[in-house]
């Protein structure tokens, strides 16, 4: 009987697997802007529900706290290494296109961290609203209030750049 539960309980998670590491490593990369970085915050977010499996595999939020987990790890490794002011490579833009990529990131860091948390979530790795409140243990009403202030913020900051932003 242990091992038919054990079997299920593998099987629940490789399902689960397939579809959360994606999920975990493009919220890392978007976060870390390196891949192998956002590899190793999604491999080290999997591993640890995997560790709780029992107990993880039963959460209604399942995939928010697996996000979580992948977002706390990329933020430490942020914390660790003092990488708020480096800009995710991107291969093919020009000089108005980094300019701009640069001064939206000096406009992130410059935001309290929670709101900094909820903006680059919403908009960069493209969570709802609900999403993010769920993942951050914060009421939807918090996170829209976070949303609103930090959109504003950027709004000036980006002002003063003499540059337009969009966020929707």
């Amino acid at each position: 009987m242990a091992r038919l539960m054990e079997a299920k309980r593998d099987e629940s998670f490789d399902a689960a697997f397939a579809v959360l590491f994606p999920r975990a490593f493009r919220l890392s990369y978007r976060l870390l802007g390196d891949r192998a970085a956002a590899e190793d915050a999604a491999a080290e977010a999997m591993a640890r529900a995997f560790a709780d499996w029992k107990r993880v595999s039963e959460l209604p939020y399942r995939e928010a706290w697996v996000l979580r987990v992948a977002a706390n790890l990329s933020l430490d490794q942020i914390r660790r290494r003092k990488l708020l002011a480096v800009v995710p490579p991107v291969t093919s833009e020009d000089e108005d296109t980094r300019a701009l990529r640069v001064a939206l990131w000096a406009a992130l860091r410059a935001l309290p961290r929670r709101q900094r948390e909820i903006v680059v979530l919403r908009y960069i790795a493209g969570l709802g609203e609900n999403e993010v409140a769920q993942l951050l243990g914060l009421s939807l009403g918090t996170v829209k209030t976070h949303v609103m202030r930090g959109r504003a913020a950027l709004r000036r900051a980006m002002k003063d750049e003499e540059t337009v932003i969009d966020l929707q």
